[in-house]
């Protein structure tokens, strides 16, 4: 078939997957077009992993710097950045395996969108397939409804004469356009602008905290409490969860076996935006952030702090459509309509994959300490767990090792270096993450639960006079 090739290197035992196709097919489409809606280059999945990554987390360190101290906030995202860049490894590992496999069975993925759930019923099963399908989407459900509370609560500080309930009706409705976009394929530009957008926000923040300085008695008391300490540490662990789309980025991606180290460099790049924007943060007001968990909210109204929610508005509904677009896709498998050519017909169906979040994001309107919840709860297992043991029982015979079409690197010890890798990554995030993480966090929800209530209109919203 012309318009795809797959080229076997018997070296290696390894088969490429390129697509010439989607360089050059569908020639009547106009070339402004293809530049900005058709990506799938490494830089366009470098995009996708390092706007998906950041997102509104960048908002919430500085709360989580108050609640471990300025050396373990440091530490702590130095640490969760390289394990992060791990597991997604693992994820583009198997993903290669998963693919190559079934390309050798002649299958075709022209129409169809490869998830993660699908990766791990090729490799391992159906019941590694239910739990994994499980642990996605719920994660993704509520990744997608903390993009609307963030929007809520970020448009409160240029226009507070709405409560922040009724911007998530609003941001609700907006966000719901998502639909349109077919799949990770169609997001270059979003990926490009959103990146753009968090990089400015976050040397606003550093800057904005410089100039203004420390606030008088300023006080750096943390860590006081291990409940606020882990309740950030599994903040933190979130912020570098952002791998959950990794299958569905390669996937629109010409040559996925390229994806190697794009998440690493992606880390590489969002670690100069969290850590001097969080330290900043924290050194100018210190404790205040305990009971400040959006960055925002301490800092004086002024036009540079307007432009700079404008813009976290922007990527936030384009960060929702990045958790939102593998729901569509397993709605779509579900109903069976994911390999029709119709955008409008496609659109019309996923729209009830909106309703469910929208209500979420109405009755759990916690910003920030939702993040630890998701991130003890779901991401532990989703982006670290899973895929580590997902790694370690897909090769763990002789032969499946043997005829692996990735090898693992002799720089990391082989075989042998990859498993321990793998143990020490399931045991530290099931223990720190899931355990203390997971206790933590759901003292810390429930007390949000006891103060302001379900379905609060405005969560941390100063009293009005």
């Amino acid at each position: 078939m012309a318009s795809e090739k797959v080229e076997t290197i018997v070296a290696g035992n390894y088969m490429e997957m390129e697509r010439e196709g989607l360089e050059q097919e569908d020639r009547s489409q106009s070339k402004i077009s293809k530049f900005f809606w058709h990506g799938g280059s490494v830089y366009d999945a470098w995009f996708s992993c390092a706007s998906n990554q950041v997102a509104q987390v960048l908002l919430t360190l500085p709360y989580s710097f108050s609640q471990l101290g300025m050396v373990s906030g440091i530490l702590f995202q130095l640490f969760y950045g390289i394990m992060g860049s791990w597991t997604a490894y693992l994820i583009s590992v198997l993903y290669v395996e998963y693919r190559t496999r079934k390309e050798r069975e002649k299958v075709d993925f022209r129409n169809h969108v490869i998830q993660w759930f699908e990766v791990l019923d090729g490799l391992l099963g159906k019941h590694w397939r239910n739990i994994g399908l499980f642990f996605n989407c719920t994660f993704l459900l509520f990744g997608s409804v903390i993009q609307l509370i963030a929007c809520a609560s970020n448009i409160y500080y240029i226009n507070d004469k709405l409560d922040k309930r009724t911007w998530t009706y609003i941001f609700g409705a907006c966000c719901a356009t998502t639909v349109f976009i077919p799949s990770f394929h169609n997001y270059r530009i979003w990926s490009f602008l959103g990146l753009i957008m968090t990089s400015l926000t976050a040397w606003y923040l550093t800057i904005a905290a410089l100039v203004h300085g420390q606030v008088e008695g300023v006080q750096h008391s943390g860590p006081t409490k291990m409940v606020l300490y882990f309740t950030g540490a599994t903040n933190i662990l979130y912020t570098f969860g952002g791998h959950a789309v990794t299958v569905e980025i390669m996937h629109a991606m010409w040559k996925p076996q390229k994806f190697k180290l794009i998440y690493l460099l992606a880390t590489g790049y969002v670690l100069t935006l969290t850590l001097p924007s969080a330290s900043a943060m924290y050194w100018a007001f210190g404790d205040m952030l305990l009971t400040h968990s959006n960055a925002f909210s301490l800092l004086p109204r002024t036009g540079f702090r307007d432009i700079a929610v404008i813009l976290m508005l922007i990527h936030q509904f384009i960060t929702f459509g990045f958790a939102c677009t593998p729901l569509y896709f397993v709605w779509e498998k579900v109903i069976g309509i994911h390999e029709t050519k119709s955008i409008f017909k496609r659109a019309l169906a996923r729209l009830p994959v909106v309703i469910p979040i929208w209500f979420l994001a109405i009755i759990f309107p916690f910003f920030g300490p939702i993040n630890s919840t998701v991130g003890s709860l779901l991401v532990s297992f989703t982006v670290y767990i899973i895929p580590a043991t997902a790694h370690m029982i897909t090769f763990a015979s002789a032969s499946a090792r043997e005829n692996a079409v990735e090898r693992p690197p002799s720089i990391l010890g082989g075989w042998i270096g990859h498993y321990a890798i793998n143990c020490f990554v399931v045991v530290w995030v099931f223990v720190v993450g899931f355990g203390f993480g997971g206790w933590a966090s759901m003292i810390n929800f429930i007390h949000q639960i006891d103060t302001f209530g379900l379905f609060t209109k405005c969560y941390q919203c100063p009293p009005k006079h």
